[in-house]
């Protein structure tokens, strides 16, 4: 597990997702490859960094700076293919070679607080070979966390290379536990005082990872009429307030001890890669504020009209999950088995628009694609656009 300092709390402010890509496999001219991004305070989460993500995060509010950490679902390319060039954008990066060991941008102190990427195997040897074979330069850090599937080889790098003058050698390879009380998890691969992110293996064409975000517990709603009379009547201070707040006990001067109320669940986002059955990921989603589904291929006859004739719901479906892919039904039956109460969207074929905000043929697409998710499931659905910002904000009711 993964610690860092300690961080700010955020119950206090919305975590905000925003899609910087939203198509499957081939960009179109209304949807970019796959990337999104978590906001948390001041902070910034990638998942997945498809092809021209930097000029995706420059159209967004989204601040490149601010990129802390990034997790790969997948290695397939429309997912990783933009992860070396944004590495080098946010971590001052230089082309070309250098001869002389004095020179400055070779001077990378491996101490300082690295970029931290995740993913499965594969990701480090990506990273090192492609930065080495574009003589590329970095002038921080960066730390590659694999998380390994029981049939992967459990050490080493997957590359002959050495490590990059700017790889941290501190990179974990995180073994999938199996054991009766555990089965199938990578639990709390980062954690800190606010926030951990734990993940499982969800089924695709190739290995495939799902990524949960937890919010530590949150103060609970308090209600000060049920505290201040005690409060006055031993002329105790009212910024004892704060630490009934916090849920603390307090006792009094009389020796009268007031309870504060009790701590909340935090929010919890689920951000699957490409998958045909996340059933695995199930048990660590249960209850999420938000789900990330990807659903890649619909039939939507009288919709569509690119919508083949031989083609059945049915069919459709088949397709899809022989090419690892889900529909918009399969996605909605995930989020009902899990209780999300909120289902995005994500993933979408280069035939449907991304457009739907000012084109009335995306619209009414993108509408069906939303009905037949709601089909399987009650709860609100939207259908993700690049550039698309949602808050996650702290229910009072959070289960």
């Amino acid at each position: 597990m993964t610690t860092s300092t300690t961080r700010q709390p955020i119950h206090t402010s919305p975590i905000n997702l925003t899609f910087l890509g939203t198509a499957s496999a081939q960009p179109s001219s209304t949807r970019n490859h796959s990337a999104l991004t978590l906001r948390l305070g001041s902070d910034a989460w990638l998942f997945d960094c498809g092809e021209a993500t930097q000029h995706q995060i420059q159209k967004s509010a989204v601040k490149m700076g601010r990129i802390e950490k990034i997790f790969i679902t997948h290695t397939h390319g429309d997912h990783i293919f933009g992860l070396l060039p944004l590495m080098a954008a946010c971590l001052n990066g230089a082309g070309g070679t250098v001869d002389g060991a004095d020179d400055p941008r070779t001077q990378v102190n491996l101490n300082d607080s690295p970029m931290e990427i995740y993913g499965p195997l594969g990701t480090r040897a990506y990273i090192r070979n492609g930065l080495i074979y574009t003589h590329t330069l970095l002038g921080r850090p960066y730390v590659v966390h694999e998380l390994r599937f029981p049939g992967d080889p459990q050490d080493g790098d997957f590359t002959h290379l050495p490590p990059h003058r700017s790889e941290s050698p501190n990179g974990r390879n995180i073994p999938l536990k199996t054991d009766l009380n555990d089965t199938g998890t990578w639990r709390n691969i980062y954690s800190d005082n606010v926030l951990s992110v734990s993940a499982a293996p969800i089924l695709h064409s190739v290995p495939c990872v799902g990524y949960v975000v937890n919010e530590a517990s949150v103060p609970g709603k308090i209600d000060p009429t049920k505290y201040i009379p005690d409060i006055k009547r031993t002329k105790t201070p009212m910024s004892v307030m704060r630490r009934l707040q916090e849920g603390e006990d307090v006792e009094l001067s009389d020796g009268t001890v007031l309870s504060g109320p009790p701590r909340r669940p935090g929010r919890k986002i689920v951000v699957l890669g490409d998958t045909y059955d996340p059933s695995p990921v199930a048990s660590l989603a249960q209850g999420a504020d938000l789900l990330v589904h990807e659903a890649t291929n619909a039939h939507l006859p009288g919709i569509d009209p690119a919508t083949k004739e031989t083609d059945t719901y049915e069919s459709v479906q088949e397709r899809a999950i022989s090419r690892g892919h889900s529909t918009p039904q399969m996605a909605g039956k995930f989020a009902t088995l899990i209780d999300a109460k909120k289902l995005i969207l994500n993933h979408f074929s280069a035939r449907y628009p991304g457009d739907d905000d000012v084109n009335e043929e995306a619209r009414k697409i993108m509408e069906g694609i939303r009905d037949m998710a709601s089909f399987e499931y009650d709860g609100p659905v939207l259908c993700a656009r690049d550039l698309m910002s949602e808050d996650v904000v702290l229910q009072q009711d959070n289960r």
